[in-house]
């Protein structure tokens, strides 16, 4: 089976180009200067919160697992990938049930 990564024209689509058109237009409308958005006080909380809780991602250790992965030091361990899953799905259903 051939992959062609070649996009059709607007005519050969199946939906007649209609999606692409669609999406088009929603994006002009959404980036207009006219285009207002508020946030809620609790919102506004929130990203205080977030902020003074530091970046989400330690750039250090992430310039350590690369330094790791290139010199082929990194060792995976699927045990413990899977024990972290598992976790992870025993406390989502916790919390849903």
């Amino acid at each position: 089976m051939k992959i062609n990564s070649a996009i059709p024209s607007a005519g050969s689509a199946p939906d007649g180009g209609r999606t692409r058109t669609a999406n088009a237009a929603a994006q002009r409308s959404s980036t207009g200067s006219d285009a207002q958005v508020e946030l809620s006080p609790l919102s506004s909380r929130l990203q205080e919160i977030g902020a003074a809780a530091g970046p989400a991602v330690d750039a250090k250790r992430v310039a350590e697992i690369k330094q790791a992965i290139s010199a082929g030091r990194f060792k995976i361990d699927p045990e413990r990938i899977a024990d972290g899953l598992l976790s992870s799905v025993r406390q989502m259903l916790a919390k849903s049930s």
